[in-house]
């Protein structure tokens, strides 16, 4: 009794350091909830029901631990369509281990339907109509899937020196930007105001966060045009047996092989804040002339309240960029970093070690699920 009463004296006697200690751990509990959201529960009892009782067999399959759904991918067999109930890292998982196979190219053709139960779901925009719901989101996810209108998205294959390709849906992000963005969450207990605190904290360890890239690019390709399949009629056999004979007794000249022309590689050296080698899926409907994907780069010329502007910006959306960026239009390029340079990529939302790799475009390689309304939104103006 008497240490409870000491307790309760102490609270007394220095009641806001109480008050905060209270509040702090209240946000902090909160924020650990969320974190730990149990996704699995979230897809059997909301997502599942909806495909069981829509005749969909359904075989589920639950990872364990980080690359597992890689090797499950590896081994997996054909199958009417793909569903990846997760976030970024394990979507990513998933077309990496599927792509990485030696018959990716009919395995390709598989529709994938993508649930978002992950704390990033960065592809969830551009297929769905989202809410501040998840279980509604969740809902809408699984009836698009269940609607089969599917739309073509391209993918970036990301390769090291050494290391087996990784592909992305998104893109590939470096730089000052990228690097606050991973300690934000430290942040955790001034609320609101921890955006810009983990801003204003990094420029006061460094000051300028500049750094030094060579990128090598590729002209884009231009995109051929979205014609529907067809199929001509066979011809008849008497036809074919004409055209056979004439093949037999007069064979065609046989052409030579072409030869490729070397690939006109183009160089630039930026000093930058930040670089962003991103795909066009935010938008998948929209028509467009090239198969390309976009390098941006911010400037070096930040004062530190801008910084921190956009970087709150970026916070919310990381494919938004300023007016002064520089923009480039490639189908591949090469990044070279200077010798000694640390850090990381983002790839998708997933940290991968700063090295040289070289990105190329796989345009339209893989087909998702999209929503009706979201494809009409999309293309409105």
């Amino acid at each position: 009794m008497a240490r409870v009463m000491k307790v309760f004296r102490t609270l007394r006697n220095h009641w806001k350091k109480s008050t905060f200690a209270v509040c702090v751990l209240s946000y902090g509990g909160y924020w650990l909830y969320g974190k730990h959201w149990k996704a699995n529960n979230l897809f059997e009892k909301n997502a599942a029901p909806i495909l069981h009782l829509a005749g969909v067999e359904v075989t589920v399959v639950k990872t364990d631990y980080e690359g597992q759904a890689k090797k499950l991918m590896e081994l997996m067999e054909q199958t009417d369509m793909l569903i990846v109930a997760g976030g970024d890292g394990t979507l990513q998982e998933v077309i990496t281990g599927l792509l990485r196979r030696p018959d990716r190219d009919t395995f390709s053709n598989t529709p994938i339907g993508f649930i978002p139960l992950g704390s990033h779901n960065s592809l969830s925009p551009s297929l769905h109509l989202l809410s501040d719901n998840k279980v509604k989101d969740i809902t809408s996810a699984t009836l698009s899937i269940l609607k089969g209108e599917t739309v073509p998205l391209d993918v970036l294959q990301i390769k090291g020196e050494k290391e087996q390709p990784v592909f992305a849906l998104m893109g590939l992000r470096w730089g000052a930007f990228r690097d606050v963005a991973a300690t934000i969450s430290k942040y955790w207990y001034l609320g609101p105001l921890k955006t810009n605190a983990a801003h204003w904290f990094s420029t006061l360890r460094e000051w300028p966060l500049v750094q030094q890239v060579s990128v090598s690019y590729l002209a884009p390709s231009l995109r051929p045009p979205d014609l529907p399949p067809y199929k001509p009629p066979r011809p008849n056999l008497i036809y074919r047996i004409i055209r056979r004979l004439k093949n037999y007794w007069n064979p065609p000249d046989i052409e030579p092989p072409k030869v490729e022309e070397p690939e006109k590689w183009e160089e630039q050296q930026l000093l930058t804040t930040e670089l962003f080698i991103q795909t066009h899926n935010k938008n998948p409907v929209k028509r467009r002339i090239n198969d390309s994907m976009m390098i941006c780069a911010e400037p070096d010329s930040f004062t530190v309240g801008e910084f921190i502007s956009v970087g709150n910006k970026k916070h919310e959306d990381p494919t938004v960029f300023t007016k002064d960026s520089t923009k480039l239009e490639a189908s591949a390029c090469r990044l070279e970093l200077p010798e000694g340079t640390g850090g990381f990529f983002n790839i998708d939302n997933e940290e991968y070690d700063a090295t040289p790799v070289e990105v190329r475009l796989l345009p339209r390689k893989l087909r998702f699920f999209i929503s009706a309304e979201r494809r009409e939104q999309l293309l409105s103006p």
